[in-house]
């Protein structure tokens, strides 16, 4: 197979992972947060997302992660002089981070499919990011094939996730103030 056909199905399959990556979370929140729903609502939403997440898990995210791995051995078979490229060495070391995260992902899935809950939504949220972070550095430096310029980007991406969090932070406090504000209302409203 000619190598340009092998790096799109690298691509393809690396869009996919990620996508399944960043979905997966977002039902583990949604999971996360149906805990505190009244019965019957709290079933029926629990057993929804464990059965949305299974499908995704096993269906889109394992499957996309093994083959951009088989892609990206292929890739390098074909043309090992990779191998000896600072930036891809680099590369290397967040994709084995990735790896790393998928691990610790497939744990709460786990977790979370027996019904143990060990992390809140809002570290859920924070958990999120750092598949951002893989992604903007693995993309910068398989663009710019420099190390000065890579490390910039994710400085970068690193400053965007730190004001994206302190961001999700004050949106909470303003949050909780207006609901707090509300619930004094009502309960002035029962008061009467």
């Amino acid at each position: 197979m000619d190598f340009l056909y092998v790096k799109a199905l690298h691509i393809i399959f690396v869009t996919t992972w990620f996508a399944g990556l960043f979905y997966i979370i977002r039902l583990f929140i949604y999971q996360v947060e149906a805990e505190d729903k009244e019965q019957p609502a709290k079933e029926i939403l629990q057993t929804q997302y464990k059965l949305m997440s299974k499908r995704l898990w096993y269906i889109i995210t394992w499957p996309s992660a093994i083959l951009a791995s088989f892609f990206a051995f292929w890739m390098l078979s074909k043309n090992p002089a990779y191998l000896k490229m600072d930036w891809m060495l680099i590369k290397l070391v967040f994709v084995l981070a990735l790896y790393f995260y998928h691990g610790a992902c497939q744990k709460i899935y786990t977790q979370l499919q027996n019904n143990i809950v060990k992390y809140s939504s809002f570290q859920l949220r924070i958990w999120n990011e750092v598949a951002t972070i893989i992604l903007f550095a693995v993309v910068f430096l398989v663009t710019l094939k420099s190390a000065i310029n890579w490390i910039w980007g994710v400085v970068g991406i690193i400053l965007f996730g730190v004001l994206l969090m302190l961001g999700i932070k004050l949106y909470k406090k303003l949050r909780a103030k207006k609901d707090w504000g509300s619930s004094n209302e009502n309960d002035l409203e029962d008061y009467q």
